[in-house]
């Protein structure tokens, strides 16, 4: 008889949106009078730039034509899209990358799934704690976390750095020695990061111990800081000891488009193998490439119209971050992120745990956001608010939590 991967049996309860989706039709079905602003997970709300949409007509419309039709994209991307991010994300920023070191993906999530599985299942994780569920959950699936402890919330073999109130939600190096270690920066769900001195000094940790990052950039569209680092890269001696993960989603709108890319430098080696060369093995068996139109999309946000287009679109929802904070301060909230990421994170009121406030803000005031202990057991007292609404809703939300 057939057996299953029993590592997924070991994953408790549901994926933490999926469980924020059923708490939230229960309601809206109990209460269909009511009128839900959510602002909890971190999907964008503005429609795609004029200058991508006129980018995918096109390519739509290439499609059409015998002369211009394209059938399987190259499984790591198309050359015009890798030598546009190779110019506009690195070259123009110092940094030594090359288009056979960047991998097109359909997003950010999916690679940060998948980069585990050229390691071995012997490496351990270190984790920002809280942290992005994806991160531990797909270890999780691969064997590799030990066992978990439902009282605390942790998994055996699985080192957690505590990003708190009093270290500023800024990841301190972990006393036991990590394999891989998974940074998010502009940070998901804190909404804080950290300075480019101050990764620095995580890169020259990673090679000095023999560690490799797992550097998920999905949000440095949103920083404002001129001491943040945009890439890992510009760090000197990044290349031999991190991966970077970046996504069109937040900065260009397609959380429905689907697009990404992964960067693999050379120069990253355990021993003698390439991990360039492993993922391009394990990405060209796996995966058939991204669309065409959509790679044209990707093409177009470097383009001089779509780089303003969402230079406008990124101020759009940063605004919407700044009237989130502001208003939580003014009723008394103990707030952080909203500066570098369009993400607010809050302290609870009245010693509520994350998930007794996520039902009175449900049931009160109609909102929904995410608890804080769905991104792991130091995320508990804390609650998380994005600012991907539009400004109209952003507004109410708020007047609608003052009167609580």
């Amino acid at each position: 008889m057939y057996k299953i991967n029993d590592n997924y049996q070991k994953l408790p309860g549901s994926y933490l949106f999926s469980t924020i989706a059923k708490k939230v039709n229960a309601f809206t079905a109990a209460n269909p009078d009511k009128s839900i602003i959510r602002l909890g997970i971190g999907d964008v709300t503005q429609p795609i730039a004029p200058a991508i949409i006129e980018a995918m007509h096109k390519a739509v419309d290439e499609m059409g034509q015998a002369e211009t039709f394209r059938g399987y994209a190259p499984d790591l991307g198309y050359d015009f899209l890798r030598n546009a991010i190779v110019e506009n994300d690195y070259k123009s920023r110092g940094c030594d990358i090359s288009a056979d070191e960047i991998f097109v993906s359909d997003g950010a999530k999916s690679d940060s799934a998948n980069i585990q599985e050229i390691f071995s299942v012997d490496n351990k994780i270190a984790v920002c704690d809280p942290v992005y569920p994806v991160y531990v959950d797909s270890n999780v699936m691969a064997g590799r976390t030990g066992v978990y402890d439902t009282e605390k919330e942790t998994w055996s073999n699985v080192i957690y750095m505590p990003c708190t109130k009093e270290n500023g939600f800024v990841p301190e190096f972990p006393k036991e020695t990590p394999d891989m270690i998974y940074l998010c920066l502009p940070n998901n769900p804190t909404g804080t990061t950290i300075t480019k001195a101050q990764l620095q000094e995580w890169v020259d940790y990673a090679n000095k111990v023999g560690a490799v990052i797992l550097y998920d950039a999905a949000y440095e569209a949103y920083i404002s800081e001129s001491d943040v680092a945009h890439s890992i890269y510009e760090c000197e001696g990044a290349r031999t000891c991190a991966i970077e993960l970046k996504s069109y989603s937040k900065n260009a709108g397609f959380t429905g488009v689907r697009l990404g890319y992964t960067v693999v430098p050379k120069d990253l080696k355990c021993g003698d193998v390439s991990l360039n060369a492993m993922w391009a093995r394990r990405h060209g068996t796996k995966f058939n490439g991204a669309p065409y139109i959509v790679q044209r999309a990707g093409e177009a946000t470097y383009s001089p119209e779509g780089k303003a287009q969402l230079k406008e679109q990124v101020a759009y929802y940063m605004k919407n971050a700044a009237t989130i904070k502001a208003g939580l301060q003014d009723a008394g909230y103990t707030v952080f992120g909203g500066v570098n990421a369009p993400y607010i994170w809050l302290k609870t009121p009245e010693n509520m745990t994350s998930w007794e406030f996520f039902d009175y803000l449900l049931e009160n005031a109609n909102v929904v956001g995410t608890p804080g202990s769905g991104f792991g057991p130091s995320g508990e007292g804390y609650f998380r608010l994005t600012a991907f609404g539009t400004y109209e809703n952003t507004v109410a939300a708020i007047e609608r939590i003052k009167k609580l």
